[in-house]
């Protein structure tokens, strides 16, 4: 690229390949939503396909070539890739495209890091990208040659910086778990202390941007920060609910949401966030009623709540935004059932926007707590006569 034209600081050319599985996303879209929420500009998109990554370049000499050129055309200052990239591949990409280029992976932790408010949350941020980056260490800077050795020299003699840098991560990894138990005893205190009220607890799930924070908001009246982009809030916030029907209080959550391909350092990495999923009496499995990618997006969540053991919770699924919906595609009745896994599951329609459906949804509500309650003092009752019969 020539020194007369300098590049644009944040243009990026978002880079697909298609391996033929089916959730392949050939307009990039959700890619480009990622971009713009760590504050990239998407200004040239590119797609072609492959029957297998190729071990070197992930998507072949030629092909790499036509991305530089287009990359100089716009003057991109990075390339963003939408699957996950080897740490040889990342670094013959920038070798060759003579740029920064990145992975999907990178970038959602690029947005977790930029969104986390609470001490927990950003503690388990810094421990997924630690993760993410012990693996990038492997002839992955031109620095890591080996050092002189010698007295006073730090590492040893002949000792590597890549091994001084893969010790010094291993060491920050340590601290960081060490200081995430902490704060995970912490919130398992809470928890206990809940159980022991007997609340029943409710936890807000779904794909990310379904609506979960607003949906949130007009339950229980709160302020939790919602916008209609991605990972718009990160930290679990939990509120008291008022259920007039049942005339008893509930605790409701609002969790992280989910995305494609979440990388596995953040599933483990949040696992005492999404804990509030894994000990709820119930799951609110959020849902966007207006994107035609719904039944993915479902399918996801359903496969990361697998991974965290939550999926025997019980569901309760809710399709949000109907405000959105073009009047041929309204629901003829605002609550139904849905199959999801061969299991009928309740389904209510709504929009948190203006308000339609959330009857319906504290009236869902105040009947499954009040069950729970009901069975909980039942077998209390049995409990006491079986005492007093001994």
């Amino acid at each position: 690229m020539s020194d007369l034209i300098p590049r644009q600081e944040g243009a990026a050319v978002l880079v697909g390949v298609d391996f033929g599985l089916p959730h392949f996303d050939a307009e990039l879209e959700e890619l480009g939503l990622l971009a713009q929420t760590a504050g990239l500009t998407p200004i040239a998109r590119v797609v072609c396909k492959r029957k297998a990554p190729d071990a070197a370049l992930f998507i072949g000499s030629g092909k790499a070539e036509e991305i530089k050129e287009l990359a100089e055309i716009h003057r991109a200052s990075e390339v963003i890739f939408d699957q996950s990239l080897s740490p040889a591949q990342q670094r013959n990409l920038e070798r060759t495209l003579d740029m920064a280029v990145y992975d999907r992976t990178f970038l959602i932790l690029e947005i977790f890091a930029q969104r986390a408010r609470s001490h927990e949350g950003k503690l388990q941020v810094e421990l997924a990208r630690l993760q993410y980056l012990s693996t990038r260490l492997v002839r992955r800077w031109s620095h890591l040659e080996r050092q002189t050795g010698g007295a006073g020299v730090r590492g040893g003699p002949g000792e590597k910086q890549i091994e001084l840098d893969r010790r010094m991560i291993s060491e920050s990894i340590k601290r960081t778990r060490e200081r995430l138990a902490k704060v995970q005893k912490q919130r398992g205190t809470q928890r206990r202390q809940r159980e022991r009220r007997e609340i029943f607890n409710i936890s807000l799930v779904g794909y990310t941007n379904a609506g979960k924070s607003s949906l949130f908001n007009a339950l229980v009246k709160a302020r939790a920060y919602a916008a209609d982009q991605l990972f718009a809030t990160l930290d679990t916030t939990t509120r008291s609910l008022y259920l007039g029907d049942a005339r008893r209080q509930v605790s409701i959550s609002d969790t992280v949401g989910f995305i494609r391909d979440l990388p596995h350092g953040l599933v483990d990495a949040f696992k005492a966030t999404l804990q509030e999923a894994i000990d709820a009496d119930l799951l609110l499995h959020v849902v966007d009623a207006s994107n035609p990618h719904y039944p993915e997006q479902m399918a996801e969540v359903q496969t990361v709540l697998k991974e965290i053991g939550a999926d025997s919770v019980p569901q309760l699924v809710v399709f949000n935004k109907i405000d959105a919906l073009e009047t041929g595609r309204q629901p003829l009745h605002l609550v139904d059932e849905m199959e999801i896994e061969g299991v009928r599951i309740p389904r209510i329609f709504l929009s948190a926007h203006t308000g339609e459906g959330l009857p319906a949804l504290r009236a869902e509500l105040a009947l499954r707590s009040g069950s729970v309650s009901d069975a909980a003092m039942t077998l209390a009752s049995d409990a006491e006569l079986h005492d007093a019969a001994n």
